[in-house]
C-alpha cells in the first residue's frame, strides 16, 4: 500500500536538494540548455514550478491543467524568468503542494490527471517525487542518475516497468539490476529479451534519459520503448 505521507515527506527533502543545487547556479542560468531536447534550464524550472500547482489542482478536484496549450503556453512564459524568481516560484509552489498534501482528505480516491489518466490519490506524492528528482538531473547541475535515492530507483524502475508491461510494441523483456528482477512488454511465458544494469543505467533508459548503451542485453537487441 502507497504511505502518501512518507512520499510527502520525500518530495519535501527532493525539493531543498534541487533548490540548494539551482541557487548555486549563476544568472546566466535559466537561458543555458538543460539535458531535455529544446528546453533550458529555465523551462525545466517553470515545469517544476507548475506541476506542483497542476497536482494542486488534482488534490483539490479541479483539472490538471485548463488545457495542454494552457500548460505548454505558461512553461514557455516563465522560462525567460531571472534565477532568482525561479527559484521563489519552485519554493511557492512546493509550499502549496506540501499545504494541499497537508489537508485532511480521503486518499483512496480515484483522481484524473493529464490525457485522462486516472490514479489514486495517494499515489499523487510519488508522481510528485518523480518530477523532482529527475528534472533535478535534468538540470544538468551535478545531480545524476546514481546520485538519486536508492528507495526512489527502485520504485520508480518498477512503475516503468509496470508501465510498459501489456504494451505490444515492447517484446516480453525481463529487467534485473542485478539484485531484483521486472517484466516488462508484452505478456508471455517466457521473455524474449533480458536487459540487465546496474540500478541507474536501468531507470535512465526506462525514463528515456539514457540511450542504454551500458546496459547488457541477451535475446535479441535493446527494446524500443514508446515515449513515456
Amino acid at each position: 500500500m502507497t504511505d502518501h505521507a512518507h512520499d510527502l515527506a520525500r518530495v519535501q527533502e527532493a525539493t531543498e536538494r534541487l533548490l540548494s543545487a539551482a541557487a548555486a547556479l549563476d544568472n546566466a542560468a535559466p537561458a543555458e540548455p538543460s539535458r531535455l531536447p529544446g528546453w533550458t534550464r529555465g523551462h525545466v524550472l517553470a515545469h517544476i514550478a507548475r506541476n506542483a500547482d497542476a497536482l494542486v489542482n488534482v488534490l483539490e478536484g479541479r483539472p490538471m491543467y485548463v488545457s495542454a496549450e494552457t500548460r505548454d503556453a505558461d512553461i514557455e512564459r516563465d522560462a525567460p524568468r531571472p534565477l532568482e524568481t525561479h527559484l521563489t516560484d519552485v519554493r511557492d509552489s512546493a509550499a502549496r503542494f506540501d499545504a494541499a498534501g497537508a489537508a485532511p482528505g480521503d486518499w483512496n480516491r480515484s483522481v484524473e490527471l493529464r490525457n485522462g489518466i486516472t490514479d489514486v490519490a495517494a499515489r499523487l506524492p510519488f508522481r510528485r517525487w518523480v518530477e523532482i528528482e529527475l528534472h533535478h538531473v535534468d538540470l544538468g547541475a551535478g545531480y545524476e542518475l546514481e546520485d538519486l535515492p536508492a528507495e526512489f530507483t527502485q520504485r520508480e524502475t518498477e512503475f516503468l516497468a509496470q508501465r510498459f508491461l501489456g504494451h505490444a510494441e515492447v517484446p516480453p523483456t525481463l529487467l534485473s539490476d542485478g539484485t531484483r528482477t521486472w517484466t516488462t512488454g508484452r505478456e508471455a511465458d517466457d521473455p524474449e529479451v533480458t536487459v540487465t544494469g546496474t540500478p541507474a543505467d536501468l531507470l535512465g533508459w526506462l525514463a528515456g534519459r539514457r540511450e542504454g548503451t551500458a546496459l547488457e542485453v541477451k535475446g535479441g537487441e535493446l527494446p524500443a520503448l514508446p515515449p513515456l
